[in-house]
Formats: structure tokens, sequence, C-alpha cells
């Protein structure tokens, strides 16, 4: 596993920063001296001399490639991102060499140490660049598949999709845009998953970690960290399973038995979301007070002619009243702050990014006027913050002090931005003060989208973790990810599936390759952050009604957490930020107890038991189930297929032998007219249906007869044909296409 020649850029710098001459050192006889704590200094420091470059060159190409796909732009990406990976290599080698026992500065032990862990850039070189164009591969199917109508549009995710599953309550629509989005993008992804499992693994062994799954949790700093999370999920776990127990009954009263079992698991495609990873568009259907409703701020902004640009402004406005950063000037030049309208292909999953350069920082996002992408903005924008704080730290820092905690510190803002009291500060909210059933009203619509976030965002990681170590094989992936979703969530697919599904690849973090663990524990995080900033702030009351706005104090609280980056464990700067050590549920749970009590009364005087009892989502169950009509009759689909078969078969010999006694009419009646016509007048009356009547007219009623049996024959098999497209093509609500991606060889 050598190294080769990275980029001229990358020379060039080595040149000139006088590593080479550093680096022809290496092999020389005595290597114990020359791998001291002097030269671990030097070495670091040479390191941050080119790692800029570098970094920030694959970045600009990688950014390119999302904003503007092509394959030009894609080769480009793979280009740099070969060129950064030999160069994370190299140095993660050269670093492994020193003996870091016996050195007394702990930064240097440290980033010596995070210098060591450099994930797929492990790999050697050819399997380097097939696990990358795997990646791509799979990240562009995600991002450009469409799902057509038929004979209309073809639809994206992002905002066609995901609208008419936040909006429709057509039950057939909804189902049509959720199957047909994992028929355009799981089944495309299925085939090469196994590989991109193989390659994970084998680029964490390299690391020195026993699967894929071991190197991400090595990210947490914990020995114990399963066992973190699976306390936490069980502390969190009475606030979904209420909730879930309240919506299931609210959907049973709307959608009716037919669909909704309340003993039983929902079906995944009537919660709003194309994942049913959150529940807050179907808040219509759950408001605990529907007389009450929430003034709709959608509908507020719009009629304020807010723009995406305006949105984001909105989002700065909110960090620096709290005293901290505002965004360069660059930021609003070379972001992506909405779809593009010159017809590029682009990724529009909203993400944050650096660029290792001062003050060189940009969100891509395809921007709708919604409270919804506003408070994702927020989010994204919180991400940009942290980047700014800590970007004078060395590169090796330039990170949060964990995923989650980077995650935490956009969503902890979000709390505050979607306040009542923030939102009637900010011109959203007309109405002053809620009474007690309008904040039942608002937390329900909190709880619909962190509470009904907790089992999917515990689960996604639960299953990625057993498909690298093992425990989940190919033959089972989607049969698996269901029991997941079922333990977890309580709920179902709609409609049967199989394993030429791969219902987790219509999840962007799964073809990414994003570990998703980051997001349950910053849905903890989060509250924890939030009554930190607003004890700091000064608040007094309900935790749900604080916001931080304007506050200083709370603003250098949480500038100075950001500041230090990854440069120390996540639990010393939690400590520092909250005083406690480890991550709680208790203000979460805080934040949403007017809630749960509410919930847990409702639930009671319903009679709604918790959980969903003795409930599978077998696929042979639903497979065996399933009923096709053939003559008016419920058979099993193969058996009503062969009975078409049979019925068309004997409807073409029908047809011959129809065909067959019009030929041997029209003969017989030539060669009779080729005799005297006289004889024909002279012969005696001949029989039709037992009629007698003159020959000539028996022949023209027998040519009707003909010509009717022709025509009923091909109407029969007109409709046995109808029949048969039928069967093999799904109505329009289920019909899935989907544009095809050439995988790279």
């Amino acid at each position: 596993m050598g190294w080769t020649c990275p980029g001229p850029s990358l020379l060039v710098l080595l040149y000139y920063g006088q590593l080479l001459s550093w680096l022809r050192t290496v092999g020389e006889p005595n290597l114990d001296e020359f791998y001291n704590e002097t030269q671990a200094k030097m070495f670091l420091q040479f390191y941050e001399q080119t790692a800029q470059v570098v970094l920030s060159e694959f970045m600009e190409a990688t950014w390119n490639y999302v904003t503007n796909i092509t394959r030009q732009n894609r080769e480009n990406m793979l280009q740099k991102e070969v060129e950064r990976s030999q160069f994370m290599l190299y140095f993660s080698t050269r670093a492994r060499l020193f003996k870091t026992d016996q050195f007394q500065d702990p930064e240097v032990k440290r980033m010596l140490s995070k210098l060591q862990n450099v994930d797929k850039s492990a790999l050697p070189t050819e399997e380097l660049r097939e696990y990358n164009r795997l990646l791509t591969y799979m990240e562009t199917t995600y991002s450009t598949a469409e799902v057509c109508l038929n004979e209309g549009p073809c639809l994206s995710l992002e905002p066609d999709l995901e609208e008419i599953m936040a909006t429709s309550r057509d039950q057939k629509e909804l189902l049509w845009a959720w199957q047909g989005w994992r028929d355009a993008v799981g089944r495309q992804i299925r085939p090469i998953f196994e590989y991109y499992v193989q390659l994970s693994n084998e680029a964490a062994q390299y690391n020195g970690y026993e699967n894929m799954g071991a190197l991400w949790r090595s990210k947490y700093e914990s020995d114990t960290f399963e066992q973190d999370l699976e306390q936490l999920y069980e502390e969190l776990q009475p606030l979904y399973l209420n909730l879930h127990a309240y919506v299931r009954r609210s959907l049973y009263q709307y959608y009716g038995p037919e669909l909704i079992n309340l003993r039983g698991p929902i079906p995944a495609h009537l919660l709003g979301n194309m994942w049913a990873q959150s529940w807050e568009n179907i808040l219509d259907l759950v408001l605990p007070y529907p007389k009450k409703p929430p003034e709709d701020i959608t509908k507020i902004m719009k009629s304020q002619h807010w723009k995406p640009e305006k949105m984001f402004h909105e989002a700065d406005i909110f960090f620096t009243s709290m005293g901290l950063l505002p965004v360069p000037p660059d930021f609003w030049i070379k972001s992506m702050l909405e779809r593009p309208v010159d017809g590029r292909d682009v990724e529009c999953h909203a993400s944050s990014w650096k660029f290792y350069r001062p003050d060189d920082v940009r969100v891509k996002k395809c921007t709708e006027v919604t409270i919804e992408d506003l408070l994702s903005i927020f989010h994204q924008m919180g991400h940009i913050q942290y980047y700014l704080q800590f970007q004078n730290l060395s590169i090796i820092y330039q990170e949060g002090a964990s995923p989650a905690f980077e995650e935490a510190v956009g969503s902890v803002i979000t709390l505050s931005a979607s306040s009542h009291k923030h939102l009637i500060t900010r011109g959203l909210l007309g109405q002053q003060y809620l009474d007690a059933e309008e904040e039942v009203n608002y937390l329900l619509s909190m709880a619909l989208e962190k509470i009904a976030f907790i089992p999917f965002s515990y689960m996604v990681d639960a299953f990625r973790w057993k498909v690298f170590d093992g425990t989940i094989t190919k033959t089972v992936y989607n049969q698996e990810w269901w029991n997941l979703r079922l333990k977890y969530q309580g709920l179902c697919p709609p409609v049967p599936r199989s394993e030429d599904d791969f219902d987790p690849g219509a999840k962007f973090h799964i073809p990414a390759s994003v570990p998703y663990v980051r997001y349950f524990l910053s849905l903890v995080l989060q509250f924890q952050l939030h009554e930190a900033l607003c004890r700091a702030a000064g608040h007094v009351g309900p935790l749900h009604r604080c916001d931080i706005f304007n506050s200083k104090v709370a603003g250098k609280m949480l500038g100075d957490v950001l500041k230090l980056g990854s440069s120390r464990p996540w639990q010393e700067v939690l400590m520092e930020m909250t005083g406690e050590p480890s991550i709680s549920t208790e203000a979460m749970l805080s934040y949403f107890k007017p809630l749960l009590t509410w919930l847990v009364n409702e639930n009671v005087q319903q009679g709604d038991i918790l959980g969903w009892p003795d409930f599978s989502c077998s696929f042979e169950e639903k497979t065996t189930s399933r009923k096709a009509s053939f003559l008016g009759m419920q058979l099993v689909p193969d058996r009503a297929q062969l009975g078409q078969w049979v019925l068309l078969s004997i409807s073409l010999v029908m047809l011959l032998f129809i065909l067959g006694l019009g030929c041997r009419l029209h003969y017989l009646e030539k060669q009779s007219l080729d005799k005297d016509t006289l004889i024909l007048t002279t012969l005696p009356y001949t029989y039709f249906l037992g009629i007698a009547m003159k020959p000539h007219q028996a022949a023209q009623k027998q040519w009707i007869l003909l010509s009717l049996c022709f025509s009923l024959i091909l109407c029969s098999i007109g409709l046995l044909i109808w029949i048969l497209t039928q069967h093999q093509r799904k109505p329009p609500w289920m019909t899935a296409e989907s544009q095809s991606w050439e995988y790279p060889s």
C-alpha cells in the first residue's frame, strides 16, 4: 500500500515548505531519535502547511459537482478525492511511527491520534477509486432520481414528492409517491450495496477496527457508547409510545379501520414524511384542540413576500443578536440558497460546507418559503457559526467536539427560533398569548417533529452496524430493515416488500454513507444545551417558552464552546457548558412533561394500548395474502395469471377456427357463383339456424353471423390484453419510473 504522487500543487507546497528535505530523513538508522516529541511538532506543522491547500481543493471540486452534476465534474471530484486520500494516508502512516507514550504535551498526543484515523483513505489506491465510484454512483442515483406519472411529468424528491407526502390526504396518491421513490432509488442501489459494505469494512480494518460500524462509534471516544445509547432510548421510549398511540387513533378516525388497526403498527406512508421520521405535516389530522388551530406561519411568510435569501438573513440576525459572528460577505455570493433555474442537475439535500480557507463557508439548499425550511436554515447556519468560530484552530481540530455536538448546535437555536415568543418578536405571529389548550397544541406540534424522530434516528445506524458486522446479511437487508422499523417505530410498509427492494437506500444518509446516530444524540443534547443557554439568559418558566434571542450572555457561553472545535473531548466541553459530564434526557423530558401528562390522560380515556403487540411486518404473510381478480373470483396472483393465459389461448383458437370457417364459406360461395346461375334459382331452399330460406339469403346471414362472431372474438382478445397489461402495469398512484444513471466502470 504505497504512497503515489499527489497533485502538482501539493508537490510545490511540499518543496517550498521544506518538507521534502525532512521526508528524506525517513529511513535513516536512528528512527527512535528522529520520531521524538520535537520532531512530532515539526511534523504537525508541516501537515498544517500542506493540508489547507489539499483539503480546500478537494472541497471545491466536490462543491462543483454537487451544484452541477456532470460527468466532467464527477471525474474532477474523484481525482481530487484520490489526491486527498493519498495525502491523508501518507501523513497517517507517518503519524503512527511516533511513540507517544513518552510525550509530555497532551496536545501533540491528541493531534497525532486524530491524524492516524483516515477512514476510507486507508484503502489501497485502486480499491479507493472503486469505493469512491460506488459512493458517487449511489449518491448521484439518489440526487437525480425522479418518479414519473403515466404520460405525464416526472417528479423529483424536492420539492415535488415531499410536497405530496406533506399535503396529500389521499392514501392512494401517498402510496404512489412512497412506493415510486423507493422503486426509483432503492432498487438501483441494492445490487452494489453489498460491495460498498465489503470495501467499508476493509477501510475500517486498515484503520485498526473490526468493521466500519466500530470505526464510526470510535468518534465518540467512549467505551460504553452502545450501552449509553440504549439507556437514553429506553428513558425516552414512554414519550414515543404515548405519542404513537395518540396519533394512531387520530389516523384511525380519519382513514378508518381499512388502513389503521388500533392495536397494530401504522402504515408508513400516512405520516406526512417520505421516511415517517417526523410527523409535523399531519398536525391538522391530530391536533388536540382543532377549534384553536395554530396560525399558518408559511402563509404569513408568503404574504410578507419572504424570499430564500431573507430566510438566511433572518438566521444570521439571530446569531449576531447574541454577539456571535455574522456570515462573511462571500457567503452570499458562493452559496447555493435555492434550486438553480438554468437546468443544472444539483444535489438538493441541505448541507453546510467549510473550505479550510479564512471565511470561506457556504450552504447548499433548494430553499422553499416554508416555516420548515426556515427552521432548517437556522440549523444549517448553526453549522456555519461553528465553522467560523473554530476556523483559527489547527485543521486537525476544525470539526465539532463530536458529530452529535455539531448537529446539536444548529438544532438548539431552532428551539428558540420556533418558540411562540420569538415568532411574535419577528412578526410571524399575531396572537400575543397562548392559553392552556393552545400550549398543548404547540407542544404536540413540537413533539411531531422531535419525539417522532427518536426511534428513527436510533434505528438507522442500529441497522447499519448489524450490516457491517455481518449480523444482517445481504439476503435479508430489506426484511431486517422493516423488522427494526416495526420494533422501534411501530410502522409497517403500506404494500408488500421483497428482497428485490432496498428501502434503506431511499434515505439520503445511507447511499451517501453518512453516520446517523449523531442525530439521535443531538436530539437529546439540543435540549440539554437549550436548558443551559436559557439559564444563562435568565429565563424563568417552562423550558418550551424560552427564547435566547438578543442574549449576549448566552451567546458568549455558546461561542466559547464553539471556539474549542474538537480540541478537547466532547464530555469535557459538555461539562463546561452544562455542568454535566454526559448526555442526559432530563431536559427533554422536562420540556415535554406537560404534553406527556396530557397524552397519558387522553390515551387512558380512549382505552388505547401502548405499542403494537402480536404484529409483524412479515413479507411472506403479506405476499401470500394478496389476491387477484379473475372473472369475478379472488385468486392467488399466479393462478389468476394462469387463468388469463388459458382464456387468451382459447380465444386465439376460436379466432383461428372462425377465420378458417370464413375462408371455407368464401371458397364455396365463389365456386357456386362460377356455375350456371339458373341452377341456383332452381335449387330447393336451404336452412340457416333451422329456418328454411333461399340459398343466397342463407349465405348473407352466414356472413353476418361470421362477422358478429369475429367482432366478439376481437373484443374478448382486446379485453384480455387490457387485463394482462393492467396486471403488469401498476395503476397511476403506484407507478414509478426512474432515469437510470450509468454506473462508471
